[in-house]
């Protein structure tokens, strides 16, 4: 399957989940997004020119562009871990793993400020809360970095021969 097939394909299969994709498909289709979110942000900032204050380009096309196709990758992504025999939802671990990661941060910061208010020496406090959140992303840095190169090498397996538990093989 070449690029142009691909993007056919993929944009076609916008909402679908189900079936296979084989590697040329998505990994073309991977290319495509970054190819073209790379134009758009060159676009953009032709355009709409850059913030002297902050150095950064303002943006428009481009977070358009990967709002509308977060869905048509996501169901790719999906349909391409069917093909190597792996459950969909596996490609949302690190999102989940990122979500968990937000939430245990606000109930630390929560917990801390409770117990922060009611200590006789709040700046004693400080220290082991800097240390505990400092630990903590640092554990979910290394965590998230095992995902990400367990998520690439999924994503990148040779397709499951014959039917699998997702369908016949892709074409």
């Amino acid at each position: 399957m070449g690029l142009v097939e691909a993007i056919k394909t993929c944009l076609a299969k916008y909402f679908v989940f189900s079936g296979r994709a084989v590697r040329s498909e998505y990994w073309w289709f991977v290319l495509f997004v970054i190819i073209f979110s790379i134009v758009l942000a060159i676009v953009d900032a032709s355009l709409f020119g850059v913030n002297p204050e902050t150095g950064e380009s303002s943006q428009v096309f481009t977070p358009i562009f990967q709002l509308a196709i977060v869905v048509p990758m996501l169901a790719a992504g999906w349909r391409r871990l069917h093909d190597t025999g792996r459950p969909g939802w596996y490609l949302l671990l690190p999102a989940a793993l990122g979500i968990a990661t937000m939430f245990m941060l606000f109930s630390g910061i929560a917990v801390f400020s409770v117990l922060e208010q009611g200590a006789d020496d709040p700046d004693a406090l400080r220290g082991p809360a800097a240390l505990l959140g400092v630990t903590g992303l640092m554990v979910v840095g290394v965590l998230q970095l095992i995902l990400s190169v367990l998520m690439i090498w999924w994503l990148s397996r040779p397709s499951q021969e014959g039917t699998n538990d997702y369908g016949p093989p892709a074409v």
